[in-house]
């Protein structure tokens, strides 16, 4: 795990713990990254509820409830927005015990069409009473170009891999952070 993960982890358990918060998670193209990352953190398991690693089209909708025909191709397909949306609401429906989830699907290469290589959608949902509230960022994970020639496809892939989860972290402690403090987002976890 990138050093600087390590940090943004623990401060993600840190706002789990202090807003008295539990997190469970999605994760498709990550396959329990982001799991695996935040519970290296000692305590964790108190806020962590688990991951679900659905990164087959069949695990999305049987697990999460998915409709099968949002999955594939032309629909929204598997690498949208609409599908991110609704991991995120699926697994933490599925996790009563659940305030949050976040949800990550995407295409980190190799062999991904053109259009959608890098691209992922995070979703994050909020459990307040029966209600769940969602927001779903895109980007796309592409290291700067002079970065990009010395990386191998394999190279490329965990880095995308780990950039996500970095990512997905940052969506999540924003989303914690402003339960916390209702004026406004968390403060900026990338910074050490």
């Amino acid at each position: 795990m990138p050093q600087p993960l390590h940090s943004v982890a623990s401060r993600i358990a840190a706002l789990l713990k202090t807003t008295k918060s539990r997190v469970v998670f999605a994760e498709s193209c990550t396959a329990g990254l982001i799991s695996a990352t935040l519970s290296r953190v000692p305590g964790i398991s108190e806020y962590h509820c688990g991951s679900a690693v659905v990164y087959r089209l069949d695990t999305k909708s049987r697990w999460l409830g998915i409709d099968p025909g949002l999955l594939v191709d032309p629909g929204p397909g598997p690498v949208s927005d609409d599908v991110a949306r609704l991991m995120s609401v699926g697994v933490v429906e599925r996790t009563p015990e659940a305030t949050f989830s976040a949800a990550i699907t995407g295409h980190l290469g190799p062999n991904a069409p053109n259009h959608q290589d890098g691209l992922v959608f995070i979703g994050v949902a909020r459990r307040d009473g029966d209600d769940v509230h969602v927001t779903v960022f895109s980007h796309v994970l592409s290291p700067e170009i002079t970065a990009i020639e010395h990386l191998e496809t394999d190279s490329l892939r965990e880095w995308r891999q780990w950039k996500a989860v970095e990512l997905v972290l940052l969506h999540l402690g924003d989303a914690v952070g402003t339960v916390f403090n209702p004026s406004g987002p968390a403060q900026d976890l990338s910074n050490g």
